[in-house]
């Protein structure tokens, strides 16, 4: 990969792991109408009033704000005479111009991918569809996330953009000046797997599909208390070790990250769960080792154009012949060019952690095959 690549693969990454540890709820201010009851989101509020909803999101960076507030209201119903302060959406969405491969997955998931009239970062989607319909003309190239072609979004007049806020950006540029509506997409800054996973009833809103966003996040509970239930019952224990280096610095998920969470869940050990830090941690391999390098099983993600061999990685750092899994040759890779890691598991994170479970406890049996994780030859 360009130098470049790696700048926004490794964006991708940290942005994966990004959570707290705290439990679940609803912020924001009600207004006296009827509050959606959220299971496990913390950073979404969903008030429904009687000719609008408003969608209150909180800023994960700074506590007690208020991070947007969306105005959803009826596109064949009259806007109402008073509404609160915020953006307002009228829904459903039909064009959505959509900056990150995750939501183009929710989409399809939804059945709602023909709102999609526009992509960013087209070479990390993983999606056939989409590069078809961009071939087709029917869904326009609008070139890079961090600097999209803005001729090019005005002239397709999509009626909002989904893309991912992080910290200290510095906002969205000559965006914010062409008076499409924003959606900001934080939901990688939630709480939890299922935290993350139950903001698809936001995107549902948007797109006119609330009860498709119900019945599958009711899916996706299920499925991931059933597999923890599972996991429990198993009587193998191993100590897991995460991800690799990236260039001099090696990027551990905090304790109280997504796949922390996701590992505990899982029946795995996590050296590094008692960091309560809710990112991802730099390291320098030696801490690293120190810390984790006599962990049974080590999970870490890759982007090639082929599976990746010991070997090979053994000649990308050396180092990693010292680390315990390596040498039992217990190590599993997800290729993220050749899997749909990033479009389904923030949504689907019943998928990751049957993954991890097999992986973890060789004992249990019965489990879906694997989908991103394999054992490198």
């Amino acid at each position: 990969m360009s130098k470049k690549q790696q700048a926004v693969f490794l964006f991708i990454t940290v942005s994966a792991v990004l959570c707290s540890c705290k439990g679940g709820g609803t912020s924001g201010y009600s207004g006296g109408g009827d509050t959606l009851k959220l299971k496990y989101a913390s950073n979404l509020s969903i008030v429904k009033h009687a000719g609008y909803t408003m969608v209150s999101l909180r800023n994960p960076w700074k506590e007690g704000e208020t991070l947007h507030r969306y105005i959803l209201v009826p596109r064949n119903g009259e806007l109402p005479a008073e509404l609160p302060e915020g953006t307002v959406l009228r829904t459903p969405l039909p064009k959505a111009t959509v900056f990150t491969t995750v939501h183009c997955g929710l989409l399809m998931y939804l059945g709602r991918q023909e709102c999609i009239n526009g992509v960013a970062d087209l070479k990390y989607i993983k999606i056939p569809w989409i590069h078809e319909r961009v071939k087709e003309g029917r869904i326009a190239d609008c070139g890079e996330g961090m600097s999209p072609v803005v001729e090019k979004i005005i002239d397709i007049k999509p009626d909002a953009i989904l893309l991912s806020p992080f910290e200290n950006s510095g906002g969205y540029g000559k965006l914010e000046e062409i008076g499409i509506p924003l959606i900001e997409c934080a939901e990688y800054m939630e709480t939890s797997p299922l935290g993350r996973a139950e903001w698809m009833k936001f995107y549902g809103l948007l797109f006119g599909a609330e009860k498709e966003a119900d019945s599958l996040f009711h899916v996706v509970d299920l499925n991931y208390h059933r597999l923890k239930e599972v996991a429990e019952a198993s009587e193998t224990v191993c100590t897991v070790l995460m991800d690799k280096m990236v260039g001099s610095v090696w990027y551990v998920p905090g304790g109280c990250s997504t796949i922390g969470q996701m590992v505990a869940d899982a029946g795995g050990t996590y050296p590094f769960a008692g960091d309560k830090r809710s990112g991802s941690i730099p390291l320098p391999f030696e801490s690293v080792l120190e810390k984790a390098g006599n962990s049974d099983v080590w999970l870490l993600r890759y982007s090639s154009g082929r599976a990746m061999a010991l070997g090979e990685l053994e000649a990308g750092y050396r180092g990693y012949s010292h680390i315990r899994a390596f040498r039992q040759r217990n190590v599993y890779g997800c290729n993220v060019e050749q899997t749909r890691f990033y479009e389904e598991t923030p949504f689907r994170p019943d998928y990751l952690l049957s993954d991890f479970i097999q992986i973890f406890h060789p004992d249990i049996i019965g489990l879906e095959p694997l989908r991103y994780y394999f054992k490198l030859k």
